[in-house]
C-alpha cells in the first residue's frame, strides 16, 4: 500500500512539473531562421528557450519550473520591433502560427484563444458604435442594441476567462457602457473620464507584458478633443493626460514608472511633439533615472533631445577658445564634418564634398578633426582650404564626439542659417542632394 501511495505522489510531481511547449509555424518559412523566448517581467525580460525554425516549423521547449505569465516571442533584430507576445499558463501546450501581415493566431490554448477572440469582438462592436456616431444616425434603440451587444459580449468573455491568465487583460480592458442615449461629445467625455476604471497598474500580470504600456500610450495621445486644434494646443492636452496617469501610480514600482514614461517619451519623440518629450523627461524621466540606475537611458534622452532636427547645434570652441561655431559669419546653411586624418574613407570622401561645394553658394563649412595627434591632421586639413577647421583632441573620447554622439567618421551635420539642425547626410553625396532640392 506505501508502494502505491509513494507511486501516486511520484505521479503527482510530474504532472504538476509536466514541460509543455510552445510551437507553431512562422510565415512565409524563408524570412525565419530563429526564435528565442523571453520571460517578460514588469520591468526587464529574462530568457527561456529558443529554437530553430526548419521549414517554417519550431518547438520551443518550456522549463518545467517556468511561471505563468507572458512570453515575448523574437524572431528578427531589432528584437524591440520583431517580436509578439504569448500567454503561457504551464497548463497546456501552446501552438501558434505567425505572419507578419496578420499577426498571431492560435490553433491550441485556450488563453491564447479567449484574448484574441475577445478583443476581435470588442474592437469590432466600439467600432460599430463609432460607425453609429459618425454616420449621425438618430436611431437611439440602434444604439442602445450596441451597447447591449458590448456589455453582454464583456461579460461573456471575463466569465469564460474566470481563472485563466487572460482574465486579467479582459477585465482590464472592460470599455465604458454608456446606460442610456448620448450625444457623441458626451460619449467621448465619458469614454476619457472612465478609462481608468478597470485599469489597475499594480496588477503585476498587466505589467509583464505590453498590454498597460498600449493603453497608457492609447490614452495619453489619442484622448483629444473632437475639433481640430493647434499642434501647441494638442500638446498642452497630452500633458494633462500625463499627468493624468500619473495620478494612477501610486503604489507602482519606480522601476516600472521609469520604463512607462521612457515608452510615452519615445512615442511623443517619434512624433515630434518635442515640448511634450521635454515635458516628460524633465518631470520623470530625470530624477527617475537617478533613482532606478538607469543614467544610460537617460543619457540617451539627452543626446537625441540636445541632437534632435531644429535643435540649436551644441557649441564648438577651438584655437584656445578664441573661436566657436556660434560666431562663425553668417551664412545661409552650414555644414559640420566630423572627419580624422587617420580614416582613409575621409580622406577620400572630404575632398569630394570640397569640390563639390565649390559649386553652391552661402554655405560654410566646420570641419571637426577627431584625432589623438596634431601633427597628420594639420597636414591633411591644409588640403582643404575655404573649410574652417577645429581640432579636437581624445578622437572617440573627445569633447565633441560626446557632445555630438560620434561614432564613426565622417559624420555630417546640416544647418540653417540660425545654426540648428535640419538634416543629417550620411555620405558627401546626400550632403550635395540635400542642397540641391533647395
Amino acid at each position: 500500500m506505501k508502494k502505491i501511495i509513494a507511486f501516486l505522489l511520484v505521479l503527482t510531481m510530474v504532472s504538476m512539473n509536466a514541460q509543455h511547449t510552445i510551437s507553431g509555424t512562422f510565415s512565409p518559412s524563408k524570412d525565419y531562421t530563429w526564435v528565442i523566448a523571453y520571460k517578460v517581467m514588469p520591468s526587464s525580460q529574462v530568457y527561456i528557450a529558443d529554437s530553430k525554425i526548419e521549414e517554417g516549423k519550431f518547438t520551443l521547449k518550456m522549463p518545467p519550473n517556468a511561471s505563468p505569465g507572458t512570453y515575448r516571442l523574437v524572431y528578427a533584430v531589432p528584437q524591440e520591433e520583431y517580436n509578439f507576445d504569448v500567454l503561457y499558463n504551464g497548463k497546456e501546450d501552446v501552438v501558434v502560427n505567425f505572419n507578419a501581415q496578420d499577426g498571431a493566431t492560435y490553433t491550441q490554448s485556450k488563453d491564447n484563444q479567449l484574448l484574441t477572440n475577445y478583443f476581435l469582438e470588442i474592437n469590432a462592436l466600439q467600432k460599430q458604435i463609432i460607425d453609429f456616431y459618425t454616420s449621425n444616425s438618430s436611431n437611439k434603440s440602434e444604439l442602445a442594441s450596441l451597447y447591449t451587444k458590448l456589455n453582454n459580449k464583456q461579460a461573456k468573455y471575463e466569465n469564460e476567462s474566470n481563472g485563466l491568465l487572460s482574465n486579467n487583460f479582459i477585465k482590464a480592458n472592460k470599455p465604458y457602457i454608456a446606460k442610456s442615449y448620448e450625444s457623441v461629445y458626451d460619449y467621448v467625455k465619458k469614454k476619457k473620464e472612465n478609462y481608468f476604471t478597470y485599469l489597475d497598474y499594480k496588477n503585476i500580470q498587466l505589467q509583464a507584458s505590453s498590454f498597460l504600456t498600449d493603453k497608457t500610450i492609447n490614452y495619453v495621445f489619442t484622448s483629444l478633443p473632437l475639433n481640430k486644434i493647434s499642434k501647441d494646443a494638442t500638446e498642452k492636452i497630452v500633458q494633462k493626460n500625463i499627468q493624468e496617469v500619473t495620478s494612477k501610480l501610486n503604489g507602482v514600482s519606480d522601476n516600472y514608472k521609469f520604463l512607462l514614461y521612457y515608452d510615452l517619451w519615445l512615442y511623443a519623440a517619434g512624433i515630434t511633439y518635442n515640448k511634450t518629450s521635454d515635458y516628460i523627461y524633465k518631470n520623470h524621466l530625470k530624477n527617475l533615472g537617478n533613482t532606478t540606475n538607469n543614467q544610460q537611458l537617460v543619457k540617451e534622452v539627452e543626446t537625441h533631445t540636445r541632437l534632435r532636427f531644429g535643435a540649436k547645434a551644441p557649441e564648438i570652441k577651438w584655437n584656445n577658445n578664441k573661436n566657436s561655431l556660434s560666431s562663425l559669419a553668417p551664412s545661409e546653411n552650414y555644414v559640420i564634418v566630423f572627419w580624422s586624418s587617420s580614416c582613409s574613407h575621409c580622406l577620400e570622401e572630404l575632398p569630394l564634398l570640397h569640390s563639390a561645394l565649390k559649386t553652391v553658394k552661402n554655405i560654410k563649412v566646420l570641419a571637426v578633426g577627431l584625432e589623438d595627434r596634431e601633427e597628420d591632421w594639420k597636414q591633411e586639413s591644409k588640403k582643404l582650404n575655404g573649410f574652417t577647421h577645429a581640432l579636437s583632441l581624445g578622437k572617440w573620447d573627445s569633447e565633441y564626439a560626446n557632445l555630438y554622439n560620434i561614432s564613426s567618421t565622417p559624420t555630417y551635420f546640416i544647418l540653417d542659417k540660425d545654426k540648428r539642425i535640419v538634416a543629417k547626410p550620411e555620405t558627401y553625396k546626400s550632403v550635395m542632394e540635400y542642397f540641391k532640392k533647395k
